[in-house]
């Protein structure tokens, strides 16, 4: 299959691509390095504005940890949940955040049993499928975004979560981690394998013993380089490096 796929992209005069990760297989599978450019995995990061958005209503009573998915088996949501469950086994139930799971798919009655069968109806909220405007309230007054999906090319929704200024958990198989996440700043890597490692992650956001507003204001600053005009600079590089290759 790799040999397959090395014939197919030999054929191509330049190629663009979402980060560090995509440009190392791309020279894997034998694409030379000049004709790799950056810029593919942006969003409009105004639309998520804290400024824009920090006077929606709130969706939700108390702090809560806030993850947007698809339902499905490669976003690993069984493990997320059963790692929220130890951690509020080790948090004081006065402090503990909430776990808002926005989404929809096919295994949402098996996590909805999974929740029921921990005893965690209360803490654990699943509003359903929501369209990018009923997101927003989310984003604005979430604590902290996690993303534990064991396979994910980038994940788009990590940038959203950055330009809403929300510190980051993100499994470190994801496409983005090695170009969005710089550890202790504004988020943290874990091994979306690794139950104890999210749990202790997830005790340290909400202990008080960081500041998680200057961790989410890091965020902020750092998408701002990816944006649609990084997407629009790195295509224009790569048309143009195309057209003087020919």
């Amino acid at each position: 299959k790799e040999f397959t796929k090395s014939c197919i992209v030999k054929c191509f005069d330049a190629s663009l691509v979402g980060g560090k990760p995509h440009k190392r297989y791309l020279q894997k599978l034998g694409v030379p390095e000049q004709s790799i450019f950056y810029g593919y995995d942006v969003i409009d990061n105004d639309t998520f504005s804290p400024v824009h958005n920090e006077y929606l209503p709130r969706p939700v009573e108390k702090n809560y940890f806030l993850s947007i998915n698809r339902f499905i088996s490669k976003k690993n949501l069984p493990f997320l949940i059963n790692a929220y469950a130890q951690y509020r086994q080790k948090i004081s139930s006065d402090i503990a955040y909430d776990l808002v799971l926005c989404g929809d798919g096919l295994l949402r009655s098996e996590l909805e049993a999974i929740v029921s069968s921990l005893c965690l109806k209360k803490h654990i909220h699943f509003p359903g499928f929501l369209q990018q405007k009923e997101l927003l309230p989310y984003f604005a007054h979430a604590s902290c975004f996690i993303h534990a999906s064991i396979q994910e090319q980038w994940g788009l929704v990590v940038n959203e979560a950055m330009a809403a200024a929300l510190p980051i958990l993100v499994s470190n198989r994801c496409g983005c981690y090695e170009d969005l996440i710089i550890e202790g700043v504004n988020g943290f890597g874990f091994d979306p394998e690794n139950l104890q490692q999210l749990v202790e992650l997830m005790l340290k956001i909400s202990s008080g013993d960081i500041d998680i507003r200057n961790m989410g204001d890091a965020g902020l600053e750092h998408i701002q380089k990816f944006s649609p005009n990084y997407f629009s600079q790195g295509l224009t590089q790569a048309v143009e490096y195309a057209l003087g290759n020919r």
